[in-house]
C-alpha cells in the first residue's frame, strides 16, 4: 500500500486508513476466508496471460491470498507490498509450503507508486481494492507508470476494484451499523459495528470499525479504512490518460458484463500503441 509521510493531518487520516487493515493478518484471514471467486479468477488470467510456469506480478500481494494459489498452481510470482505485518505472515505461510512453491514467490515490501524491480512480465495484477489506495491523480499516474514499466510487450494489466455505492456514501456518520457477534482471532468474542464517513471532495469514504469484547467491554478497539471512490469512466479515463487501452471490463469474477447493479469493475488493459511508440 502505498506510503504517507506528509505532515498534514490529512496525509495522517489517511495513512492510518491505508494501514490499519492490514495490520492484523490473523483478523484479515478470518475475514475473508470465504472470498474465493476472485482467486479462481486471477489464476485463470494468469494461464490466460502469462501462460504455464510464467510470471506475474502482483501489487498488494499482502499475507498471499492469491499469490500462493498462483504459485501453486506453476506460476512465478513476485508479490509486493508495503505491509510489513502482511508480508511477515505471507512468509510464515510460505516455510509450510513445498520447495517448489517457495521457489516460485518472491516478495518485495515496497511502495507500489515507486518499487522498479528492473525486469518485465506478461501479467501484472493489481486485486482486491489495492488501488483504492491511491488516493489522488498524482498516485495514480505514479503507480500507471509503474506498470507500464514492468510489462512486457504485448503484457496485461488486470485490477479490480469496488464500484462506488450510493447507500454507503450517503450513511449518517454518526450512526453505527452493527454485525452479529463473531470471535476475533486472539481476542475473543466481539461485539462489531461500522461507521461510514464520505469526504465527497476528496471522493474517500473512511469506515470505522469498532470491536468490543463482549467479556472486556473496557479493552474496545477500533480500525480506520480509508477507500479512494472511483467510478467506472473516471477509472477508464485514468487508463486512457497514462497509456492504456482497455480491452475488457466485466462486473463479476465470472465475466458477466458491468452494469448499474455491479458492485465490483474489473478492468484488463495493455499499453497503448500511442505509449508504446514513446
Amino acid at each position: 500500500m502505498p506510503r504517507r509521510v506528509m505532515s498534514k493531518r490529512v496525509d495522517r487520516e489517511l495513512e492510518a486508513g491505508s494501514r490499519a487493515h492490514y495490520d492484523d493478518p490473523g483478523f484479515y484471514t478470518d475475514n475473508y476466508k470465504g472470498r474465493i471467486e476472485d482467486v479462481a479468477f486471477y489464476v485463470e488470467a494468469a494461464a490466460r496471460h502469462a501462460g504455464d510456469g510464467g510470471a506475474v506480478l502482483e501489487y498488494g500481494a499482502g499475507n498471499g491470498r492469491i499469490t500462493l494459489p498462483l504459485a501453486r498452481h506453476g506460476f512465478d510470482v513476485t508479490g509486493v507490498d508495503l505491509s510489513a505485518p502482511m508480508l511477515a505472515d505471507l512468509r510464515e505461510r510460505l516455510g509450510r509450503e513445498p520447495a517448489e512453491v517457495k521457489r516460485r514467490v518472491h516478495l518485495r515490501r515496497a511502495d507500489m507508486r515507486a518499487v522498479k524491480l528492473g525486469r518485465r512480465v506478461p501479467l501484472v495484477i493489481c486485486p482486491f481494492n489495492a488501488a483504492l489506495h491511491l488516493y489522488d491523480r498524482s498516485d495514480v499516474e505514479r503507480f500507471l507508470a509503474r506498470v507500464r514499466e514492468h510489462l512486457a510487450p504485448g503484457g496485461t494489466f488486470v485490477v479490480d476494484l469496488s464500484v462506488p455505492v450510493a447507500r454507503d456514501l450517503a450513511r449518517d456518520p454518526a450512526r453505527g451499523y452493527t454485525a452479529p457477534t463473531f470471535v476475533y482471532p486472539g481476542v475473543g468474542r466481539v461485539k462489531y459495528h461500522e461507521y461510514f464517513d464520505y469526504d465527497p471532495a476528496r471522493q474517500v469514504l473512511f469506515v470505522m470499525m469498532t470491536f468490543t469484547p463482549v467479556d472486556a467491554p473496557e479493552r474496545a478497539f477500533s480500525m480506520p479504512l480509508a477507500h479512494r471512490q472511483y467510478y467506472p469512466l473516471e477509472w477508464e479515463a485514468l487508463l486512457h490518460y497514462n497509456g492504456f487501452e482497455p480491452t475488457s471490463v466485466w462486473g463479476d469474477f465470472e465475466r458477466g458484463p458491468l452494469t448499474r447493479d455491479s458492485d465490483v469493475m474489473i478492468w484488463e488493459a495493455k499499453v497503448s500503441r500511442k505509449a508504446r511508440r514513446r
